[in-house]
């Protein structure tokens, strides 16, 4: 049966991408709503664009509420240069069906206590601002959670905004660590994974002949490559962050987790991962070739495949 889902982001090119598939797989995924937060880009963009990505899957069912348009105590990291001044790297897209509404947190705070405990997963996109705010202002609403997977951090690897620190976390560090500490059912999914799981060129052509949200796509990570043209043209190939936590959701057997106790620095180079008191689970494997296959066939018709838990 699908689980129940809130997504919560900050669209963003990768997370475009994530919440098409999402809303390809309607047997892995009921969402039941998309929260946004600014992170890549303000928040009025990143919640157009909740509603654009829903207007082109035809879903006018699924409401976007706008959450946090800043971080908690610092100012944010602009990623314009990276995702466009419209988030999506000029790719057209339709306007939205239905206007968004504020008040992410409080419809939430409703959702969660009207559905039972434990029954409606946060898949996590972006900085944990409104998922911080929501423990501060109703905690006993963040504990009716079930699971919360979310991008971010680096484990092993180098950061992407600092030697150590990935982009949603650093974006809001005190969110970060607020998360981590209260003891929620969380699955950090970091940059050691998502690095592996990376888009060619010759991908594109495929996704392009996949019906709209294929060909969304390869606008998409075409978009990406051009971004990050330096990068690109050094490795050919893209990773795609958040689709993971989607794939995460839907295949866990793709991946392989450890429980770890980790900190958030919130200091000396914020965002950066810690030894610190939080048990939480954190991908580190992933079989990233049949990875990408299940994004690619969840993203042209196909329902996808899951493998065994990669070895260590």
């Amino acid at each position: 049966m699908p689980r129940a889902v809130i997504i919560d982001t900050d669209p963003g090119l990768d997370d475009a991408v994530a919440i098409l598939f999402a809303l390809s797989r309607p047997d892995a995924f009921d969402l039941r709503g998309i929260t946004t937060v600014a992170g890549n880009i303000g928040l009025a963009t990143t919640t157009r664009n909740a509603g654009r990505l829903l207007a082109l899957a035809g879903r006018a069912d699924v409401p976007v509420l706008a959450g946090a348009a800043g971080p908690l105590a610092r100012p944010g990291i602009d990623e314009t240069r990276i995702h466009g001044a419209d988030g999506l790297g000029g790719v057209a897209l339709p306007e939205p069906l239905r206007p968004a509404h504020p008040g992410a947190v409080a419809w939430m705070a409703a959702q969660l206590t009207a559905a039972e405990a434990g029954s409606v997963d946060l898949l996590a996109l972006g900085p944990l601002t409104n998922l911080a705010q929501l423990i501060a202002e109703a905690p006993a609403a963040a504990r009716r959670l079930g699971r919360v997977i979310a991008m971010g951090g680096a484990v092993h690897e180098p950061g992407n905004v600092g030697p150590r620190a990935e982009f949603n976390l650093a974006a809001d560090p005190e969110a970060a660590a607020a998360v981590l500490g209260f003891g929620l059912d969380l699955t950090l999914v970091p940059l050691d994974v998502t690095r592996r799981v990376r888009a060619r060129r010759e991908d594109l052509a495929r996704l392009a002949a996949g019906g709209a949200a294929g060909r969304a796509c390869a606008a998409l990570i075409e978009a990406y490559f051009e971004g990050t043209q330096a990068v690109s043209a050094r490795r050919g190939s893209r990773p795609l962050h958040d689709p993971c936590v989607m794939l995460l959701a839907a295949h866990p057997a793709l991946f392989g987790c450890d429980r770890l106790r980790l900190a958030v620095d919130c200091g000396a180079e914020p965002g950066a991962l810690l030894p610190g008191e939080a048990e939480l689970s954190v991908a580190l494997r992933v079989e990233g070739a049949a990875a990408l296959e299940t994004l690619l066939e969840g993203l042209t018709g196909g329902a996808g495949c899951g493998r065994r838990a990669p070895s260590s």
